[in-house]
C-alpha cells in the first residue's frame, strides 16, 4: 500500500501544476538531447516548445476523451484505432507547422522543396507525437489504476467492517434474554442476588455497547467481562455446575479485538450445563506467553444423542460466528481446534500478536 505522504503528493497537488511540470520536463529533456548534436540548445528548446502546441491537443484529446470513453470501458480495439487516427492527424499538423513556421524561422537560408502533402514526411513526423502520447497515457493509466485499487480496497474494508459489526451484534442476544429472565425470577422471589445481577448486567451492557466499538481493547477488560459473565451464569445454574477459570499472564496487558473470548465461554455454558449431565463442569484456561495467547475452554458433554450434540456444538451460530471473525481479524495469526472425547468438548484457540 502506498504511504500517506505519497498519496498527499499525488492527489493533493493541483493538477495544473503537474501538467506544467510534465511539459516543462518533456520540452527541456528533448531540447537538451537534440541540442547536444549541434550545441544550439536554445534553438532546440524553442522548437520543442513550438511542437508542444501541436502535441498538447493530441495528448488531452487522448487523456480526457478517448481514455474515459474507450480504454476505461475496456474497448481496446476502438481505443487503439482512434489513437492511430490521432497520431496521423496531429503528425500532419506537425508537418504543416514545420513547413510554415519552423523552417522559415530557424533555417531561412536552407532551400526547401517538398509537396505540402508528403506522406513520407508525415509518417516521419509521427515520431513527434506518439512518444509524448505514450508517456502521458502510461502516467494517466497508472493514476487511474491506483485510484481503482484504492477504491476496491476501501470497498473490501467497508464490507468487512459491516460484516464484523453484524457478527458482533449476534454474539450475545440470547445471553441477555436469559439473564433478564433470571433477574425477573429473582425479583419475584425478592432474592438478595437480584441487585448483584443488575450491577453485573449493567457493567456487561456498558462494555458491549460502548467500549466494544474500538478495534482493540485491553485483554484485562475481556477477562473481566468473562469473569462477570461466569458470575451471572453461576447465579443461573447454582450448585449443579462447577466452573473453574485460570489466567496465566506473562506478557502484560496485550490488546485484542473485543468480544473474542466470550463466545467460546458462552458456547461452553450452552452445551456444558445440561440438566441431563449429573456433574456439569466447565474449565477455562487462558495463558499469555511469548507474545501469544492460548485459550482452552473445555466443558462436559451430554450423551443423550451424541451425533446431534456434536453437530449443535461445532456448527452452532456462536462458533461459526467467531470463526469468521478470526478469519477477518487474524487471517494469518490464529489457530482454532475443536477436540471431542467421550465426555467433553475442548476448544483450543492460539493467537499470535
Amino acid at each position: 500500500m502506498a504511504k500517506p505522504g505519497f498519496e498527499n503528493l499525488l492527489f493533493r497537488t493541483p493538477r495544473i501544476l503537474w501538467h506544467i511540470i510534465f511539459w516543462t520536463v518533456y520540452i527541456l529533456f528533448f531540447g537538451i538531447v537534440y541540442g547536444s548534436f549541434d550545441e544550439r540548445y536554445g534553438m532546440h528548446i524553442m522548437i520543442q516548445l513550438i511542437d508542444a502546441l501541436v502535441q498538447m491537443p493530441a495528448v488531452y484529446i487522448t487523456l480526457y476523451v478517448l481514455m474515459p470513453k474507450l480504454l476505461y470501458k475496456q474497448k481496446y480495439g476502438a481505443f487503439f484505432l482512434y489513437i492511430a487516427l490521432v497520431v496521423i492527424v496531429f503528425a500532419t499538423l506537425l508537418w504543416f507547422e514545420y513547413v510554415f513556421i519552423e523552417h522559415p524561422v530557424f533555417w531561412p537560408n536552407d532551400s526547401f522543396q517538398s509537396p505540402l502533402i508528403n506522406v513520407g514526411k508525415i509518417l516521419k513526423m509521427t515520431s513527434g507525437i506518439y512518444p509524448v502520447l505514450f508517456i502521458a497515457v502510461v502516467i494517466k493509466w497508472f493514476k487511474y489504476w491506483y485510484q481503482e485499487q484504492k477504491k476496491n480496497q476501501q470497498l473490501v474494508e467497508d464490507k468487512l467492517e459491516a460484516e464484523l459489526k453484524f457478527l458482533k451484534s449476534q454474539i450475545h442476544p440470547h445471553f441477555l434474554f436469559n439473564t433478564l429472565n433470571n433477574l425477573y425470577a429473582l425479583t419475584l422471589k425478592q432474592s438478595k442476588d437480584a441487585p448483584e445481577v443488575v450491577l453485573k448486567l449493567s457493567d456487561l451492557l456498558n462494555y458491549m455497547l460502548y467500549e466494544c466499538n474500538a478495534d482493540k481493547v485491553p485483554l484485562s477488560k475481556e477477562i473481566a467481562l468473562v469473569r462477570d459473565y461466569i458470575e451471572l451464569e453461576k447465579i443461573r445454574y447454582g450448585s449443579r455446575l462447577n466452573v473453574n477459570m485460570t489466567v496465566n499472564n506473562e506478557n502484560g496487558d496485550e490488546s485484542v479485538s473485543p468480544l473474542l473470548i466470550l463466545p467460546f465461554v458462552e458456547n461452553a455454558f450452552k452445551h456444558g450445563a445440561s440438566e441431563e449431565i449429573e456433574d456439569s463442569w466447565i474449565s477455562i484456561d487462558l495463558s499469555l506467553k511469548h507474545r501469544g495467547l492460548t485459550l482452552k475452554v473445555e466443558n462436559s458433554k451430554s450423551n443423550h444423542d451424541e451425533s446431534e450434540d456434536r453437530f449443535s456444538y461445532k456448527e452452532g451460530i456462536g462458533l461459526k460466528n467467531v470463526k469468521r471473525r478470526l478469519e477477518i481479524l487474524y487471517p494469518e495469526s490464529h489457530e482454532l481446534n475443536i477436540h471431542e472425547s467421550s465426555d467433553s468438548f475442548l476448544v483450543v484457540l492460539k493467537l499470535n500478536f
